[in-house]
């Protein structure tokens, strides 16, 4: 049988056996899953357990659970009861199992559910990858194929549900960006340089049934020389890794570049990519070279500023947390080979001269066209937005990701650029339902020593006020014009008004663009 017949098979035992989050988290409590997210499986081991012996038999989505997630062999005739069209030479066939004819069986791939909410909705997949260190009980293979992880979360919760025509996953992985990009995208191209990457990322989406996803072998951009995209993601193998002998090089993390290349290669090669007004996301490191600030390589990448670019820069690292991170995402525990990867990392940053190392998001994107000339081409407009910020703890309430965030925030940022002084003195202006102002009074007294408007989504920015700006905000029900509030507010405070206009409106704009005021 192929997998025409063997996947929809596999698809409708998964179902049956309702081996979804839910119903796993339903199994085995909520403790013994916060432990699998640590990589601890013996509270869920002691839990199914528990509940076998309580049954007297061995639930299906227990069995499966056993067996895909926490690595344990299982009864060959449990796996037939738990996949009963499939059966366990079909579950072998597909690759899932290694089912030699003893009695029982073991796993050769992870396959769990999964389940998120986005912009358009709550949605379920299972996902195919291979095994991880809890499984396997030793270090990661160079070709390990990774599943999701906090970054592919953190990348899919960035990702901007703007309907768009194509779309570009560079690095797929399982393909779970690309997955995710299905949803907004009539088509996906979806790359890596990983065969293996590419055959489970294939068999995910024949899983999930979704038909608009196209694969292609190759590195970066080379498996899509000559084409365009409107929107390009990427978690690529960002992670900077020495080039010496005896140091993994993890297909799925390390893209065989010298430091933070892989990513400058991105960067530089995404305008000749994307279509007019289209937008790249992705993931990365850059690096702090002796006292070069990581944002000055960051803004030559950028050279010759073809692209808006808003850039945010979340964490850095030491050389040494940042060695030992990646030396232990890699399954290698304390000990000689541990100590001798992080020698590897530091003799390799002292080497070039790396003093930190920052992690963050790229959002890049080739402005859109003007009017169309005579010859039918839309001329590109030039970048108007260049904004590379660090929010290190910054981070509000967003139930279906940061993705519609951000596009509201480049939508007003559009807005502003594009809409002189008098215009915006004409607009009616409304507070965002998520912003709260906090004040602090001295006892006794009656006016504020000190004034706050916070924003509960989006980023969860704060913003310092004075009496002004807390005036004009507070005014902003949309029932007068930026103008008129200002109006009345320079003669409540006996203040010029074309003075206190220009003080205003470009913090206005600001609260504009990061969502504050629609």
């Amino acid at each position: 049988m192929t997998s025409v017949t063997l996947v929809p098979r596999l698809r409708t035992d998964l179902a049956a056996a309702h081996f979804s989050v839910p119903g796993l988290t339903g199994l085995w409590g909520i403790e013994a899953d916060a432990a699998l997210r640590r990589n601890q499986r013996v509270p869920a081991q002691r839990a199914l357990a528990t509940l076998a012996a309580k049954l007297g038999r061995n639930e299906p989505a227990a069995t499966l659970a056993r067996l895909f997630l926490l690595g344990d062999a299982v009864p060959r005739a449990d796996l037939d009861a738990a996949l009963p069209t499939l059966g366990a030479v079909g579950a072998a066939e597909l690759g899932l199992v290694a089912a030699d004819g003893s009695a029982d069986v073991c796993p050769l791939v992870d396959l769990r559910p999964y389940s998120f909410i986005d912009a358009h909705g709550a949605g379920s997949w299972w996902i195919v990858s291979d095994l991880g260190e809890l499984a396997l009980g030793h270090p990661l293979g160079e070709t390990h194929v990774l599943g999701i992880g906090g970054a592919s979360r953190t990348l899919s919760g960035l990702m901007m549900p703007t309907a768009v025509e194509r779309a570009l996953d560079i690095g797929t992985g399982c393909g779970i960006q690309a997955m995710h990009a299905s949803r907004h995208a009539e088509q996906v191209v979806a790359t890596d340089i990983s065969v293996r990457a590419l055959e489970l990322a294939a068999l995910n989406v024949e899983l999930n049934e979704i038909d608009n996803i196209e694969f292609r072998f190759g590195s970066l951009f080379e498996p899509v020389v000559g084409e365009r995209f409107d929107h390009i993601i990427s978690n690529p193998p960002f992670v900077i890794t020495p080039r010496a002998e005896g140091v993994p090089s993890y297909e799925y993390r390390d893209g065989g570049m010298v430091g933070d290349a892989l990513v400058e290669a991105v960067v530089r090669g995404a305008a000749d990519h994307l279509t007019p007004g289209g937008v790249v996301q992705l993931l990365g490191n850059w690096e702090y070279h002796d006292e070069t600030d990581a944002f000055e390589r960051l803004e030559r990448w950028l050279t010759p500023g073809a692209l808006d670019a808003w850039i945010i820069e979340r964490e850095v690292q030491t050389p040494g947390e940042y060695a030992e991170t990646w030396i232990r995402d890699g399954g290698t525990r304390p000990g000689p080979d541990f100590d001798r990867l992080y020698n590897a990392w530091l003799n390799d940053f002292e080497a070039r001269g790396v003093r930190r190392v920052g992690f963050g998001y790229l959002l890049l994107r080739l402005p859109a066209g003007d009017a169309p000339t005579a010859g039918g081409e839309a001329p590109i407009s030039a970048p108007t937005l260049r904004r590379l910020e660090r929010l290190p703890d910054a981070l509000g309430h967003n139930p279906a990701g940061l993705g519609a965030h951000l596009a509201e925030c480049l939508a007003a940022h559009d807005w502003q650029a594009q809409t002189d002084d008098a215009r915006l003195l004409r607009t009616n202006l409304t507070v965002a339902s998520d912003v709260t102002e906090e004040r602090h009074y001295w006892p006794g007294q009656s006016d504020p020593t000190l004034m706050t408007l916070h924003q509960g989504s989006g980023f969860g920015r704060s913003v310092p006020l004075d009496t002004a700006l807390a005036g004009l905000v507070g005014a902003c029900d949309g029932d007068l014009g930026v103008g008129a509030i200002i109006g009345a507010l320079a003669q409540l405070l006996d203040a010029d008004e074309p003075a206190l206009a220009a003080e205003l409106l470009p913090k206005v704009r600001a609260l504009l663009v990061d969502g504050f005021l629609t």
